[in-house]
């Protein structure tokens, strides 16, 4: 009798599990998916590509509809899990679904971050984490002409590239005195700095966002 396996996250990680799975022993689980987007599984990181108008959301899928139903996995989307019953091995959707398992998968991610600080909760404030994240930025840089990203990591430079090449003015603020810190050193911090202004975006570093 084959085991119900349940992941919690449709992302990259947890699919790649499944693919592990199905490439190793097919026949073993009866698998159901369950994902917060209404999205199939696909690239996050590619996300600043289709900012940057290089490849479009249909190009960043590595998991279509189609692969769900011909590994006969069950996809339950735009329902996130809410709660897990161990003791009787059932999770519960936020519309109420009841998904007994066998094994569980969390596979969730991460949650982005934004400053707990005066204003972050307010219109025109987005992370870039998802899809619609990213589709609210391109919207919001058809109708307006100043962005600010705060924090000149990787991510933040990617977002701030792709904000630009959709026309804004774009500010970059990061607390450190160089940008990408964690990867760069002190000189080449600099150098991107130098290369990201000649682009046309603006870089204030050692500034602390209130």
């Amino acid at each position: 009798m084959r085991e119900h396996l349940v992941l919690i996250g449709n992302g990259m990680a947890g699919v790649r599990l499944v693919e592990e799975i199905l490439e190793r022993d097919p026949e073993r689980y009866d698998i159901t998916i369950i994902g917060k987007e209404c999205y199939p599984n696909y690239n996050r990181i590619m996300l600043s590509n289709v900012l940057q108008n290089k490849m479009t959301v249909d190009e960043i899928i590595t998991n279509p509809y189609t692969w769900y139903e011909e590994n006969n996995i069950t996809l339950i989307n735009e329902d996130p899990a809410v709660g897990v019953d161990t003791a009787n091995k059932i999770v519960t959707s936020e519309k109420g679904l009841k998904i007994p398992y066998d094994k569980l998968v969390f596979a969730t991610g991460s949650h982005p971050f934004i400053l707990p600080i005066p204003g972050s909760q307010k219109d025109g404030v987005v992370a870039f984490r998802t899809i619609d994240d990213t589709a609210e930025m391109m919207e919001a840089a058809g109708k307006h002409k100043k962005a600010v990203v705060i924090g000149g990591g990787l991510l933040g430079l990617e977002a701030a590239a792709g904000l630009k090449e959709q026309g804004m003015d774009v500010t970059v603020i990061h607390v450190m005195p160089t940008l990408m810190e964690r990867q760069l050193d002190a000189s080449a911090g600099y150098l991107l700095q130098r290369a990201l202004e000649d682009r046309g975006i603006k870089v204030m570093v050692k500034a602390n966002t209130k």
